[in-house]
């Protein structure tokens, strides 16, 4: 951390820096309360995704779980669906068994000691610092993807903010903004996250508007451009995937994903890998009907035990998951005659009602496509 960050810099920063947040912050529900639980909630909530989507997901998730013990004591299966469409499931799977913790080994109390909120599933140092410190005011910095793009244009880092000795000065840079006691330590951090997500933004920062462009390393040199340092870009790896949609008497059937597969627990479209048959560069205007829809009826029976004959192409979806790229190529098919493999997996619902059961978000974009698109034919019963 540069020398120059002395206790009297972080003072002016964080006067300069309240200032503004008292007039410019969000009236977000999360930040209306010093519950631990609500806050936990809407912190793993806000976990890559957006606020304005967050929004209703957490009202609805507190009104049907308004405490640890009624988290605890749901099925699995009704935290899913109430999570369904944020994504990133395993971060539901985590806040459900988190709240089993917290009901036997800490009698159904959020835990205050920031050690004990770190051992809860799906918590990590960022998470757990964001939850003591706004229900609590206990002095524990922050570091995420607002935060940690602003605290390197502050400090005029030059290396990948990613990697571990440039993490070490950033959360160094954290815990020095912060005051030594008090309520405000709760309002510092979610004012940095703050000016991050509204004027310290990653492509064109606001400086013009930034209460602390004086105090800003980056600003002085003109390298907000050039900070935060990007990191190498990922590779991905091309995937083909098929999905069936497969009715009968106005019903669709849906199977349950299992464990250790993606999207454990979820409910999607019969589902099948078609990476090795079918070229990654699958394009629907080119398909050669016959081949493709016996190559899938193939592929059924192998992988999933289901005979079906196909008719014909709907759609495609693309969609990533983790480090992978999804072709994601939708048909319409008559299920054959013959029981399902499985039947505790299968289930037929009405695709025009909300679904009891947590779908997976393709699925839940392919069934509303399907409302909007119905499907003229019916399998035999």
């Amino acid at each position: 951390m540069p020398e120059k960050l002395t206790a009297m810099w972080a003072a002016q920063f964080r006067r300069r820096l309240l200032a503004w947040y008292k007039s410019h912050s969000r009236p977000l529900p999360w930040r209306e309360t010093h519950d631990p639980y609500a806050i936990w909630i809407s912190e793993i909530m806000l976990q890559q995704t957006q606020v304005a989507t967050v929004i209703g997901y957490y009202t609805r998730f507190l009104t049907r779980f308004p405490d640890v013990a009624s988290l605890a004591a749901a099925d699995q299966q009704e935290v899913l669906t109430y999570w369904a469409g944020l994504g990133y499931y395993r971060r539901a799977r985590q806040l459900h068994l988190a709240a089993q913790k917290i009901v036997s080994d800490y009698n159904g109390k959020f835990p205050r000691p920031i050690a004990d909120v770190l051992s809860l599933p799906g918590i990590g140092r960022y998470t757990a610092g964001a939850i003591v410190s706004f229900a609590y005011g206990t002095r524990a910095p922050i570091l995420e993807a607002n935060t940690l793009r602003l605290y390197s244009r502050l400090i005029g880092l030059r290396e990948d903010p990613k990697q571990s000795p440039a993490q070490a000065q950033l959360w160094e840079f954290a815990e020095h903004i912060l005051p030594q006691t008090g309520a405000q330590v709760g309002v510092v951090n979610q004012a940095t996250m703050e000016l991050g997500s509204l004027v310290c933004l990653p492509k064109e920062p606001n400086c013009d508007i930034c209460p602390v462009a004086m105090l800003c390393s980056a600003y002085a040199t003109g390298t907000q451009a050039d900070i935060p340092l990007a990191s190498k870009p990922k590779s991905f790896t091309p995937l083909t995937h098929a999905l069936v949609v497969l009715q009968r008497r106005g019903k669709t059937l849906m199977r349950q994903n299992q464990d250790g597969a993606w999207w454990s627990g979820l409910w999607d479209f019969p589902r099948v890998d078609l990476t090795q048959q079918w070229s990654s560069n699958f394009d629907d205007k080119q398909l050669d009907r016959s081949t493709y829809l016996t190559l899938l009826e193939v592929a059924f029976e192998q992988q999933l035990g289901l005979h079906c004959r196909s008719s014909r192409f709907l759609k495609t979806i693309r969609h990533s998951v983790t480090r992978y790229r999804i072709g994601l190529h939708c048909f319409s098919a008559r299920l054959e005659a013959g029981r399902l493999p499985d039947q505790q997996i299968w289930k037929w619902i009405d695709l025009s009602l909300t679904p009891d059961i947590p779908l997976t978000s393709t699925a839940e974009k392919l069934r509303k496509w399907l409302v909007l698109n119905p499907i003229h034919h019916l399998s035999p019963p």
